[in-house]
């Protein structure tokens, strides 16, 4: 069945009293305030992730060779969406001894270190200090290691290191890595 729309009279419409300026006007700070709320909102998502963000000079693969002649591997990916994801892993010749995965996430304006070695529970360490070169992870409430650092030596290497106190006894190990290809790279 077909329907027939009717045309209905519009109802009366004041004449316009407004200056013709004040519709542009209004328009114009209008367009202000939103450019000014999305500037304000980009600011805030580079605050966020400028932490991370910072630490690109740690993505990429690394490696050490122990006195025992062990293997280090530690990779990390750039930084995206406010995270690095990590993994390290030991090995020697054949026999894989340990390996640990691993993460630096944003919380609260800071850098956050999240390592969970095998059979071990995993662990939060938060950023203390940071500047283009190094970044100190902190955990007080942390067996060992207090505290988790990464300081960058030249373009193809860094030093991870590892402090805290055990026992009452405070202690320190430094982890030297080379920059190595990335495997499948």
């Amino acid at each position: 069945m077909l329907f027939r729309l009717q045309s209905r009279k519009q109802p009366h419409i004041m004449p316009r009293t407004e200056h013709p300026l004040t519709f542009s006007r209004t328009l114009v700070v209008i367009l202000a305030a939103a450019n000014t709320l999305v500037a304000a909102r980009d600011a805030g998502a580079q605050q966020r992730s400028g932490a991370v963000a910072a630490l690109t000079w740690i993505s990429g693969c690394w490696q050490r060779t122990t006195r025992t002649g062990q293997t280090v591997d530690e990779q990390w990916m750039a930084p995206r969406a406010e995270m690095m994801l990590g993994m390290s892993r030991t090995v020697r010749g054949d026999s894989l001894i340990e390996y640990e995965q691993l993460r630096i996430f944003e919380r609260s304006g800071k850098a956050v270190y999240y390592a969970a070695p095998v059979r071990q529970t995993p662990a939060e360490f938060v950023a203390a200090s940071q500047n283009d070169t190094l970044i100190v992870f902190e955990n007080p409430q942390h067996d060992f290691p207090q505290r988790i650092i990464y300081r960058k030596r030249g373009a193809d290497s860094l030093i991870a290191r590892i402090e805290g106190t055990t026992g009452g006894t405070a202690r320190g190990v430094d982890f030297p890595y080379v920059k190595t290809r990335c495997p499948g790279a």
